[in-house]
């Protein structure tokens, strides 16, 4: 069983920066998105987290989250589809209040997106990436999107993946999920100290 998993969500790019849902398009990061990956780098070279550089490392191969991994110093990370953005289908690009106005009192993580992937489909991706991780040796990471991200949390706790509307996550925060008592927990979320 892994120590614990790493997840960090890429750093600030255009579309994020003005609330637009951005899954598959391959958006860049802006130059705020590579200073803030810069300054996670230089936070996770001293301890406690300095121990990561024998940990496995996986990202997602959207440009987005691939710059941010190797500002961060983890180049290495092997890039992973499982660790894509959920696929918004005709929701990709507009902003949830874009998205309100097509279907009032809908929420993607319980209604799914018309012409994407279903949240279903969505969960077996981060059921195998939570699989992964628990029968790594050794603490894992891994760089990837706000929503499959907050997936990977609700379903590392057992939960349906409709609990992920219940964690934010800002562009290059970092998060630990790990154990307590031998049960599942998360030990950190949405963590931007070294930002500030």
């Amino acid at each position: 069983m892994a120590a614990r998993i790493i997840l960090v969500r890429h750093g600030q790019t255009q579309w994020s920066l003005s609330g637009r849902h951005t899954g598959l398009t391959d958006v860049p990061l802006t130059d705020e998105g590579r200073r803030t990956a810069l300054l996670l780098g230089a936070r996770l070279a001293r301890a406690p987290w300095a121990d990561l550089a024998e940990a496995e490392v996986r990202t997602s191969p959207l440009c987005r989250a691939a710059e941010t991994a190797a500002l961060a110093g983890f180049g290495r990370a092997k890039e992973w589809d499982a660790l894509v953005e959920w696929d918004y289908g005709d929701f990709e690009g507009l902003t949830p209040a874009q998205i309100e106005a097509r279907r009032p009192g809908g929420s993607i993580w319980r209604d799914g997106v018309p012409g994407g992937e279903s949240p279903a489909a969505l969960a077996a991706r981060a059921d195998e990436v939570v699989a992964w991780a628990r029968s790594a040796p050794r603490d894992v990471m891994v760089f990837a999107h706000g929503h499959i991200l907050r997936t990977l949390g609700a379903r590392w706790l057992g939960l349906d993946v409709s609990f992920g509307a219940s964690l934010r996550l800002d562009p290059c925060s970092l998060s630990v999920l790990g154990w307590a008592y031998g049960e599942p927990a998360l030990e950190r979320w949405n963590d931007t100290g070294h930002l500030g």
